[in-house]
């Protein structure tokens, strides 16, 4: 395992409720690193943090540790089934339908 996986696993373990469930994958590409994380739905606030403060901020430690093996290193954080972000997407999806149909009537 690579340092970079190492220190983000020992980083999102350290936040979360649930850290037998953190899988990270890492690949690596012309671009540089692409690490993976999947969490538990009920750790993804821990992990993404008021208005993304924390995942932006768990971006900023794996750049600098990507620098220090001068590497290019970028995180994507999985949406977890039945995650509140799709669950509100689904929403907003229906809503618009609705309004639009209501727009329809109106003619």
């Amino acid at each position: 395992m690579e340092r970079d996986q190492e220190f983000l696993e020992f980083v999102v373990k350290s936040l979360v409720d649930e850290p037998s469930t953190v899988k990270v994958e890492r690949k690596v590409d012309e671009m540089g690193v692409l690490m993976t994380l999947d969490v538990a739905p009920g750790d993804m606030g821990k992990i993404i943090g008021r208005s993304g403060n924390t995942a932006k901020a768990i971006r900023t430690l794996l750049r600098v540790v990507g620098m220090k093996n001068n590497a290019r290193v970028n995180l994507k954080i999985n949406e977890p089934e039945g995650g509140m972000r799709s669950a509100n997407m689904v929403q907003a999806a229906d809503s618009a339908s609705v309004d639009a149909a209501l727009e329809d009537l109106k003619m």
